[in-house]
């Protein structure tokens, strides 16, 4: 240890770093940090302002680590003498606090024999008193006479400190073992890394470089306990393990949960139940995983639902069962996983650990029921009470009689002997699940501080006859048990596409063109949607237009009288809109006075010249007179043409082809059908147009007449 002045009480920053303190910074800037993380200047009576020059601030040698504060009270022990009469109260019980057990129970040996001596002197004298505890403890009298001397003009309250055998306080005087400095440095290297090599390792590769190199090494012990002195434990714990390892050298927060009430927070996760079960559609059995929500005051298990693997499915459906038996919570926690993580059910959400956030997602079912979301740090299962729950319902009913056989251990290495000799059917399986989960809530004895002794369901219905609880209204249900997604509607129509299938009504040609969030009933596509806008306004119902029959004459005549029935809605709403007809606005234009005509005179006239006005006089008399062009010398093949070309000239036109009727397009149509049927080659564009023109409503009408009765019947 550097020197410093005994008995210091008040250390500023600088001080300390240069003191070589154990646990301590070796550094003005280190010791800084250590006073602001561990909150030393929020306490007024262990630290205070500098009143010298430079200020700063001063802390008392109370808040140092314990093994600071022992081996202050041992330096200052070394040079004040072994009596310990020049310790003030505090400092003699904070150095006896630092004493192993032994020497305590030494000194509080002493003490309980002072205070026998003590109790006698109330019938006789203090030195018989002394003869008669010494003849029976067996030590001589003048050592109890020494235990007074050690106490003498102190409290008796604070005896048993001075009592403890002084030489614990001592500085040793050997010869400290030294090395050289290369011999330090190559040990913290190999040593505290990653890898996490033994002790015993590193110092055998340090010593051998040692040799090569000629430095003198330590022995390995003492190397040991010059390391554990210079470095602190967790530092070495975080150059070894990493930040992982730190943070487990630090005590999780812990939660007080008595300050909430029932449904004011859940948490939810997903756990896979180490039991194999029969599972429809898998041809092997499966471990099959529960999704639950658990309230946070009161530890019960308030929902749950099972399917092959976590997804958003089956998270929605336990969450739909708890709004709909016990009401919508305050706050949610969830576990960071993808399922939890949905859009469907935390899309808006300010934070998530999965899944981009952008701001024109659409609002998912917690932020439209007004839950806030929490996600639980990744890595941390102690931030999720449900955890404790599902370690039960892995002890309980994973391994309940009804299972045998099907149980397959918590981990790869615990297989039981009777290891899949049978797999549980899905109908028993949440049967079974069901009770255990109703026992796990129902068990008395609960030691948690909500519980005190009770079940979860008494602690949860005692609080839960209190609180304020919000109902699930049927809207709200409804949005939980759907699915949403984006879509943009057509431009025209407005008709929207969704894993194949199309949905519209009238009232969706007014948002054409919009992007909207569509929520469905993802098991049941055909039941139609319920489309709202991005910021979460239901806008209205679309239902789903299904594919009809290919010949299906009903449906086509459906169609058509769906599509006449609007054409007359939108004529009955024109001339409601449009009280004036283009016909009625063209006669109110004739009425109009005509304008007068203007003339305008021209301001500036250019002379033609001779040439022009000869042209002129000619064009008056009838003859056009052209300039002389010269001919260009052709070729014979020229000529040839231009003969050609004056025979044809001037000769009629053949008359147009008559336009196709309807009863040549069907039997064009029905002559492709046998060319086809008869393996004869067909066309790319007479295919094209057949297969455009069977999609018609006048194809089908014709065919059924065709099949009904024949040819004829076409027209």
């Amino acid at each position: 240890m550097k020197d410093f002045v005994v008995a210091k009480e008040w250390w500023t920053a600088s001080e300390i770093g240069t003191a070589g303190l154990p646990d301590m910074p070796r550094t003005r800037q280190g010791v800084e940090a250590m006073a602001k993380s561990l909150g030393w200047r929020a306490q007024p009576e262990f630290a205070r302002r500098r009143s010298g020059r430079g200020g700063g601030w001063e802390y008392h040698w109370r808040l140092f680590p314990s093994r600071a504060q022992r081996e202050l009270l041992a330096a200052s022990e070394a040079t004040s003498g072994e009596d310990g009469q020049d310790m003030d109260r505090g400092e003699a019980w904070a150095w006896f606090d630092g004493l192993p057990e032994a020497t305590k129970s030494t000194a509080k040996e002493r003490l309980r024999v002072l205070k026998e001596v003590e109790s006698l002197t109330m019938a006789t004298t203090k030195y018989l008193a002394v003869s008669m505890v010494s003849t029976r403890i067996g030590k001589s009298e003048r050592t109890i006479w020494n235990w007074f001397g050690m106490v003498e003009g102190v409290d008796e309250v604070d005896w048993l400190p001075y009592l403890a055998p002084r030489h614990r306080a001592g500085q040793t005087t050997g010869q400290k073992a030294e090395a050289d400095q290369p011999f330090y440095d190559w040990l913290k290297a190999e040593y505290l890394r990653l890898e996490g090599p033994s002790f015993r390792s590193s110092y055998r590769r340090v010593v051998d470089l040692c040799a090569k190199k000629g430095v003198e090494p330590l022995t390995e012990r003492t190397a040991k306990r010059w390391l554990d002195g210079t470095i602190p434990r967790v530092s070495q714990v975080f150059m070894r393990k990493g930040t992982k390892g730190l943070l487990a050298c630090f005590p999780p927060l812990i939660r007080d949960r008595s300050t909430l009430s029932a449904m004011e927070g859940v948490n939810a996760d997903c756990h896979k139940i180490d039991v194999f079960v029969t599972w429809p559609g898998f041809d092997k059995p499966i471990r099959p995983q529960i999704v639950a929500f658990q309230d946070l005051y009161s530890g019960k298990i308030l929902s749950w639902a099972v399917d092959v693997d976590p997804n958003k499915l089956a998270v929605m459906t336990a969450f739909r069962q708890m709004l709909k038996s016990w009401g919508i919570p305050k706050h949610c926690l969830f576990d960071n996983g993808m399922e939890f993580a949905n859009k469907w059910l935390s899309g808006g959400a300010k934070f998530r650990f999965r899944y981009p956030v952008r701001d024109e997602e659409p609002l998912g079912v917690l932020e439209m029921l007004g839950v806030e979301i929490h996600f639980a740090t990744p890595g941390h299962g102690q931030a999720k009470p449900i955890e404790r729950a599902f370690r039960d319902l892995a002890s309980d009913v994973a391994k309940d009689p009804r299972f045998a056989g099907a149980y397959v251990g918590h981990k790869p290495d615990a297989k039981p002997e009777n290891y899949m000799s049978r797999a549980i059917e899905l109908e028993d399986f949440l049967r079974v699940v069901g009770e255990g989960i109703a026992r796990h809530n129902a068990r008395q004895g609960r030691l948690s501080d909500t519980a005190q002794g009770r079940s979860f369901d008494q602690t949860f219905a005692e609080s839960y006859a209190q609180a304020p609880i919000r109902k699930a209204t049927d809207e709200q249900l409804r949005l939980c048990l759907m699915a949403q997604k984006v879509c943009k509607l057509h431009s025209t129509h407005g008709r929207m596409t969704l894993y194949q299938n199309a949905y519209w009504s009238d009232w969706m040609n007014e948002i054409a063109g919009r992007k909207v969030v569509a929520r469905f009933n993802p098991e049941d596509l055909h039941s139609g949607v319920y489309i709202y806008s991005l910021d979460g306004e239901f806008l209205g119902y679309a239902a789903c237009q299904q594919k009809s029959e290919f010949f299906d004459v009903a449906s086509a005549e459906a169609a058509g009288k769906a599509k006449a029935r609007r054409l007359r809605e939108q004529r009955r709403a024109a001339k409601e809109l449009r009280p004036i007809s283009v016909g009625g606005l063209a006669k109110e234009y004739d009425k109009l006075p005509a304008p007068a005509e203007t003339t305008v005179e021209a301001k500036v006239v250019k002379l033609a010249n001779r040439e022009e006005i000869r042209r002129l006089e000619d064009r008056k008399r009838g003859a056009l007179i052209a300039k002389p062009v010269p001919s260009p010398e052709t070729s014979p093949e020229q000529d040839a043409q231009l003969l050609e070309f004056n025979a044809n000239f001037g000769a009629r036109k053949p008359a147009a082809e008559a336009e196709e009727t309807a009863r040549d397009r069907f039997f064009r149509a029905k002559a492709i059908e046998e060319r086809s049927e008869a393996g004869e080659p067909v066309g790319r564009e007479e295919a094209a147009w057949y297969r455009r023109y069977a999609e018609t409503a006048e194809y089908r009408s014709n065919l059924t007449m065709f099949e009904k009765f024949g040819a004829e019947s076409i027209r």
